[in-house]
């Protein structure tokens, strides 16, 4: 079953922490986004394998954008 992860709140991605191909357990950081000057990591919300990263660091994201993709 393909789920996605979605940004928590508007920020900028700081870093990622997974790539396509990766398996993560629910609760692993996928990536770090960065908004007024706090530091929020978001987690796999499921088990499975990364099949796609929709954003790179610098990346601007809104609240509820996909960031990556876990099946």
């Amino acid at each position: 079953m393909e789920e996605d992860v979605v940004a928590p709140l508007a920020g900028k991605v700081l870093s990622v922490a997974v790539g396509v191909g990766d398996t993560v357990e629910e609760d692993d950081e996928v990536l770090v986004l960065e908004a007024m000057k706090m530091e929020t990591v978001v987690y796999a919300p499921s088990d499975g394998e990364v099949t796609a990263v929709k954003v790179k660091v610098g990346d601007q994201v809104e609240e509820d954008d996909p960031l990556a993709t876990i099946e």
